[in-house]
């Protein structure tokens, strides 16, 4: 097959499974924004890439401003052009679009529609969802947007060749038809590495006590959570809450960090992925927040990374979300609700004492990682539905 796919974002598992479908032979253009800002994997060329792989960025001249809305939605469906362009000259069988914008997704779905090639929508979030729960909570004229997302995501949907979920907690918003893929991290490229390591050492992190974390910070997460851990921390002068993470919501943690005199912070931009691997074992706690309402439409996916460094997670998030069934269930961690601020004290205090439990979870989570994080399984599904969607086999209703 010929697979154009598309991860907006460039994350670091979407490409690995682009290396791996050409590695059996598929000619396979992986593309991503280079409009953004956020964690990527390895999406420039590797010496051992095999010859039918190619990855390449979609580049609009500009940065897109998350907190622009009219501007960010134009320049979103400006994106979705230029990888259509790019498709259209690489000439796929079946596309493949993850994390995509709303507005890019339907002009890559209108192409692929009119050309008559596959279209696999790989759901990591329930934008629609997200919107109709955050937008419509700030005012009455944010409403129309949150019901136009809405819509415009289940006519996508429903008129995909192939969906793929990453949480069975989806199935109630897509197609029954739907595959459930859970997402992965690459474990190869995160093997565990000892505290005291070069970038541990060029932080002056490597003889303190670390709590991480590490991702993109947006509506769905409350930055404040963050600064509570530092408030309960401020008494241990030995400890650090370390926010690896750019944009709006880090620059607030910035201006309250200065404001309130918490010297107890660490602020970083987001760090190269060859550097992930040493950055998490400078952790002594790995850190995952979660607003209540965004449970049902969003797994935070860094908690999987947070897994393969074999440090123990604190996860304050809804205990129904998938990650905190995960962490729960494999005893990497301890789940606390955003909304007990009492019990995520508590859940720090006895983390930070006992160095042992740490041990033993952070054994644990890499092990649940080494058991689950198959990629030759997980490619060999992406197989079966790409197969279905190019060959017409997949629902399509619209």
């Amino acid at each position: 097959m010929r697979i154009a796919v598309h991860d907006y974002a460039g994350y670091a598992f979407p490409v690995e499974l682009s290396r791996e479908l050409a590695r059996r032979g598929h000619d396979v253009l992986h593309l991503y924004s280079s409009a953004i800002t956020s964690p990527r994997g390895r999406v420039s060329s590797l010496r051992d890439d095999p010859a039918t792989f190619a990855v390449e960025p979609v580049n609009l001249g500009v940065k897109i401003d998350r907190d622009k809305l009219f501007e960010r939605r134009r320049l979103e469906a400006e994106h979705g052009r230029r990888v259509v362009a790019r498709s259209k000259a690489f000439c796929p069988d079946v596309v493949l679009s993850s994390n995509a914008p709303l507005e890019s997704q339907k002009q890559i779905y209108s192409f692929c529609k009119r050309d008559r090639i596959g279209f696999v929508y790989w759901v990591q979030d329930l934008i629609g969802e997200a919107a109709t729960r955050l937008l419509r909570q700030r005012s009455a004229v944010a409403r129309p947007v949150a019901w136009y997302y809405r819509q415009l995501e289940h006519r996508l949907l429903w008129s995909a060749d192939g969906v793929v979920v990453i949480s069975a907690d989806f199935r109630p918003y897509v197609p029954s038809s739907a595959a459930v893929i859970e997402n992965w991290a690459p474990l190869r490229d995160l093997p565990l590495r000892p505290k005291r390591n070069p970038w541990s050492e060029a932080n002056g992190l490597a003889a303190t006590t670390n709590l991480l974390y590490s991702g993109t910070l947006g509506m769905k997460h409350n930055p404040e959570i963050l600064l509570r851990l530092a408030s309960a921390s401020a008494h241990d002068a030995n400890l650090r809450v370390v926010v690896a993470s750019e944009g709006s919501a880090a620059n607030w943690i910035r201006q309250q960090r200065d404001l309130r005199g918490m010297n107890n912070i660490v602020l970083l931009p987001f760090q190269p992925f060859e550097d992930l691997a040493d950055m998490y074992a400078s952790a002594d706690v790995l850190i995952a927040i979660l607003e209540p309402a965004a449970s049902v439409f969003s797994v935070p996916s860094k908690v999987l990374s947070y897994l393969c460094a074999g440090r123990p997670l604190l996860l304050v998030v809804p205990p129904e979300n998938l990650a905190a069934r995960i962490v729960r269930e494999s005893g990497a961690g301890i789940v606390v609700p955003p909304t007990d601020t009492r019990g995520t004290e508590q859940a720090l205090a006895s983390l930070v004492s006992d160095p042992v439990a740490r041990a033993e979870m952070g054994a644990r989570a890499r092990g649940y990682a080494e058991r689950t994080f198959d990629l030759a399984t997980i490619a060999d599904r992406f197989e079966n539905v790409l197969n279905r969607a190019r060959v017409g086999e997949g629902r399509r209703l619209g």
